[in-house]
């Protein structure tokens, strides 16, 4: 039950963070224009590198490592502080190397010095822990307060495109806020502060640097794209291939969801020697992924160009066939996401794992350029296509011989076909009211309808199975 509730917290959190940007982005699109926006993805695209560098792999190093830790007080003490020692090290060492990028780099300079302070966020990021202690609540309550700051000051502060700067401020200002509450939190469930002795913080270095390769080798398809966008094709498309991006990559967020919260689960199954149980979870929960990440992915091609118009505003619609397309990404992210984050990773798999994300990054970078150069910003989002789908094909094959592919498969075409059902009604629909701001939201409730309907007629056994017993549960509760 412990995890069900986690995943609402986690799951209730996405769409939060999903209903943060339908407020303010149609408001900053408007107000910063095509170039404001591009220039923040822009040079946010850059200092992201120098965050990953600093943060090694600890985000997914400590969240494990406090998984196998967390029946014992004084090891997970130690632990705590040994990781979080060495992630303020290696920050530091960051912050000096972007102080000297900035210093020889001309334009954009102020844009990159208010970019700065996502690395002091990232050297105060403990989310990790509490994550890896299966206790979201805190990290949901605090970040959804921070963000209420940060659209309250976004709305009184930002006017016109010479506030892009200031912007900037309050989103990494927001996240370093965020991060900082977390700490008073520690002492309910550390012990007091061990002697620097008693730390070894170096013999961290080397398995966090394991995992960080794979989250660089991520990294590079999922930021390189703005980054040769910016530099082959100007700002403003790297701004018209963030907007696409973002809001498929938000939607995305509530059902990659279940991997934040299983991993420290799992880890945890996997520590007790419980491999069953690890296995069963893969499966059951892949079956619930592809529930939603079917749909949603032809749920946003379905109502991209009025979604557009309306969120974007006119001056944005070449975003609008960008999305289209993007949204393929949708399915397999979300496979690699139960398979690289319930799986690989909670069983100590990194070489898999790594391999996989590295094949893809390889195929972003062989891609990229000849494609960009090709087709523009379109080019940038097939470039992400062909290196998503590389890193589930490569996960596929690495767990064929540890699970059954038919178990975690087997009923897909019924997702796949309730899908398709739903994006011709859907865009028969639309063909018939035009563009509308309330015939956007009728298309979308008679999307859902429509697919649960396919489903209840196909009925996917797996998926029943697994959520026919909290359905009962409410009854009985609503009784």
């Amino acid at each position: 039950m412990k995890v069900i509730k986690n995943f609402f917290w986690n799951a209730g959190y996405q769409v939060f963070a999903l209903l943060v940007p339908l407020i303010t982005v149609p408001y900053i699109n408007r107000t910063l224009g095509p170039t404001g926006v591009g220039i923040n993805a822009f040079t946010n695209s850059v200092v992201q590198y120098f965050v990953l560098f600093g943060s090694l792999g600890i985000n997914l190093y400590g969240n494990r490592g406090t998984a196998y830790r967390r029946d014992d007080k004084v090891g997970l003490t130690i632990y705590f502080w040994e990781v979080t020692i060495l992630r303020i090290i290696a920050i530091g060492v960051a912050v000096i190397a972007y102080l000297i990028f900035v210093s020889v780099v001309d334009r954009y300079r102020i844009f990159y010095l208010a970019q700065g302070l996502l690395l002091i966020a990232g050297a105060l990021d403990i989310s990790w822990f509490f994550q890896g202690l299966e206790n979201f609540r805190v990290t949901v309550v605090r970040n959804v307060m921070v963000k209420i700051a940060s659209i309250i000051l976004i709305f009184m502060l930002i006017r016109r495109t010479e506030d892009t700067a200031l912007y900037i401020v309050i989103i990494a200002g927001s996240q370093l806020v965020g991060n900082l509450t977390f700490w008073p939190s520690l002492h309910r469930t550390l012990g007091s502060f061990p002697q620097m002795s008693s730390l070894h913080i170096w013999k961290h270095v080397q398995p966090a640097f394991f995992l960080l390769v794979p989250q660089l080798a991520t990294q590079i398809y999922l930021q390189l794209n703005k980054t040769m966008l910016g530099i082959l094709q100007g700002v403003i498309a790297s701004g018209f291939y963030e907007n696409s991006d973002k809001i498929v990559k938000m939607l995305l967020a509530v059902v990659t969801a279940t991997g934040t919260v299983l991993l420290p689960h799992v880890s945890h199954y996997f520590a007790k020697g419980d491999h069953l149980a690890v296995k069963h979870s893969l499966e059951t929960s892949m079956h619930v992924i592809l529930a939603i990440a079917i749909p949603l992915a032809f749920g946003i091609a379905a109502v991209s160009t009025p979604f557009t118009f309306y969120f974007f505003s006119a001056k944005f619609m070449p975003v609008a066939p960008l999305m289209a397309v993007e949204s393929i990404v949708v399915i397999p992210i979300s496979i690699a996401s139960a398979i690289g984050l319930q799986y690989l990773l909670p069983t100590n798999q990194i070489k898999p794992y790594t391999t996989s994300v590295l094949l893809g990054s390889f195929a972003n970078i062989i891609v990229n350029v000849p494609f960009i150069l090709w087709l523009g910003t379109m080019g940038a989002v097939l470039g992400t296509i062909v290196s998503e789908v590389v890193v589930t094909a490569y996960q596929i094959y690495a767990v064929r011989k540890q699970v059954s592919l038919r178990g975690l498969f087997n009923e897909t075409w019924k997702y796949f076909l309730s899908g398709l059902v739903m994006f011709i009604v859907i865009r028969v629909f639309g063909e018939i009211v035009g563009l509308s701001l309330i015939w956007l939201v009728y298309e979308v409730l008679i999307g859902v309808l429509t697919y649960v309907f396919c489903l209840s007629v196909l009925r996917p056994t797996t998926l029943l199975f697994y959520i026919n017993p909290y359905i009962n549960k409410l009854k009985k509760r609503f009784k």
